[in-house]
């Protein structure tokens, strides 16, 4: 593999300075492949399948996207491209990482494929750099950049997991006809023993006293952001 292969496809040229204007661009291709893994899954945006969406022959589009990888990574950015964020923190550090949470989640949720890539994609594309200058800006609150760190990730991975629990409840939905509030009634009996059991007492706390289970999706998302926004702020300097 050359040395410019190794870089980043957003450092490579798209296109030779000499030479016909091309057919199609970086853009085209990445959109028509979000736009296919959106609707059928990630592993259904093959570089035949958007060929084959845009008229052409598989081949052609190598010469603006060489590797399967390289598609990704600009699958990825296209999506951070769409996180809608001031160009720098407002200096309120619980609004701004609410602000970028509620970004986050919004993406994740759009491209339900993004979630299982960003966990084995590290690469930072400007997008995505962007979005890390103005979550970890928001923590410079004279504290150190390995705590910064820290803080945005909680935040970053809490909201990672929150829309993984939502797009696998959608699929369970989606699959089976049965919701969540359905699936809980379904084995309600179920429940119903093993509290009467007596061997599960914080299970029990749970089924007897709990709210969270049943709040909506978007309510639930707010109150666990707000109890993590709570251990970030446990864990500053008192302003």
């Amino acid at each position: 593999m050359s040395d410019d292969q190794d870089q980043p496809i957003w450092t490579r040229p798209e296109r030779p300075a000499r030479g016909p204007r091309p057919a199609y661009s970086r853009a085209r291709i990445t959109e028509t492949a979000v736009a296919i893994a959106d609707a059928e899954g990630i592993a259904a945006a093959s570089m035949r399948r958007i060929a084959a969406d845009l008229g052409t022959g598989a081949m052609s589009l190598y010469r603006y996207v060489p590797s399967r990888d390289d598609l990704v990574e600009l699958m990825v950015e296209h999506a951070f491209g769409e996180l809608d964020l001031p160009d720098r923190p407002s200096g309120d550090w619980r609004a701004d990482l609410r602000l970028g949470a509620h970004r986050q989640h919004d993406a994740l949720l759009r491209h339900p494929w993004l979630v299982d890539v960003l966990r084995v994609r590290p690469a930072f594309g400007p997008h995505q750099l962007r979005y890390i200058e103005f979550m970890m800006g928001s923590l410079d609150v004279g504290i150190p950049i390995d705590d910064i760190m820290t803080y945005a990730g909680l935040v970053s991975s809490f909201v990672t997991d929150a829309a993984r629990d939502e797009l696998q409840w959608a699929e369970i939905t989606r699959r089976t006809g049965r919701t969540e509030a359905e699936w809980m009634r379904a084995n309600a009996a179920y429940v119903a023993s093993v509290v009467e059991s007596g061997r599960y007492p914080m299970m029990t706390r749970i089924v007897r006293d709990a709210r969270r289970p049943h709040l909506p999706a978007g309510q639930r998302f707010e109150h666990d952001l707000e109890r993590v926004l709570d251990c970030v702020a446990a864990m500053l300097p008192p302003a």
